[in-house]
Parts: structure tokens; C-alpha cells; sequence
């Protein structure tokens, strides 16, 4: 198996469902809601794909302005291609395509609080989250 990297190749919203879910981030994404998913992937502005022939194998979504800050919203590997180097790479060629003083900020799925570390990431316990609806206080 040859896997080869791409940046800012389109891929459909049935291929980016069928990676969510075979990577199982699927379980934590609005898989059933196409005009959220469209508009996911609409919107990214930075998007690194993985791929072993015409076979979408991994993604690495992110929103950036590519000089202060990049929040990576999507990082996810085919199930039998994790611990494979595919996840590092993506990140890898994320962090390439920012400017020298770009941080790259992402929330980790719960099944994955243990590698972000592995792979060099800091935690930071300073984040906080609202939804769009839910009202100021």
C-alpha cells in the first residue's frame, strides 16, 4: 500500500461520511445532516487528505487565516491505518502549510487524549466552548 497526501483536493460528502465513520470520529460528527456536512467542507480552508489510490483514507480539516492560529476540527484516519504514521503526516503537511508563527489548536476526541501528547502536542487548560444558541450570561 502506497498512501499519497494531497492539499485542498475535493472530496464528496459520501467520502468524507465514510471516512468520519470508519475512523469512528463518525460518532461524535452530524453524519446524517448533509447540509452541515456540505457546509464543513465547504468552509474549510485548509484541508489535507490521505489516500491510498482513489481511496480517501485520512483528512485533516482545519479553519486558518495560515499566520497566527489554525484550528485542525478534523483529524481522522481509517481504523486500519491508525498507528500507521497517516495521522503524523497530516499534521505534519498542516503545520507546513502555516506561517512560522501559526499555532495549530484543535479539541480531541475523547478516544484520542492520549496521542495528540505523544505526537508533541501541549495541553492547554485554558479553553473554553459555547454553542451558537445557547445564550450569554
Amino acid at each position: 500500500m502506497s498512501i499519497t497526501y494531497e492539499r485542498d483536493r475535493k472530496i464528496t460528502r459520501e467520502q468524507f461520511v465514510d471516512l468520519l465513520v470508519r475512523s469512528t470520529l463518525g460518532e461524535r460528527r452530524p453524519i446524517d445532516d448533509d447540509a452541515c456536512i456540505d457546509a464543513m467542507l465547504a468552509n474549510a480552508n485548509l484541508t489535507i487528505t490521505a489516500w491510498d489510490g482513489d481511496h480517501l483514507v485520512g483528512v485533516a480539516r482545519s479553519v486558518t487565516d495560515f499566520a497566527y492560529c489554525c484550528y485542525l476540527s478534523d483529524l481522522a484516519v481509517d481504523s486500519g491505518l491508525q498507528r500507521a504514521g497517516v495521522g503524523r503526516e497530516l499534521i505534519r503537511l498542516t503545520q507546513a502549510a502555516l506561517g512560522p508563527k501559526a499555532k495549530l489548536i484543535l479539541l480531541s476526541a475523547p478516544k484520542a487524549v492520549g496521542y495528540y501528547p505523544r505526537v508533541g502536542f501541549t495541553r492547554h487548560e485554558n479553553a473554553y466552548m459555547i454553542n451558537a444558541t445557547e445564550p450569554l450570561r
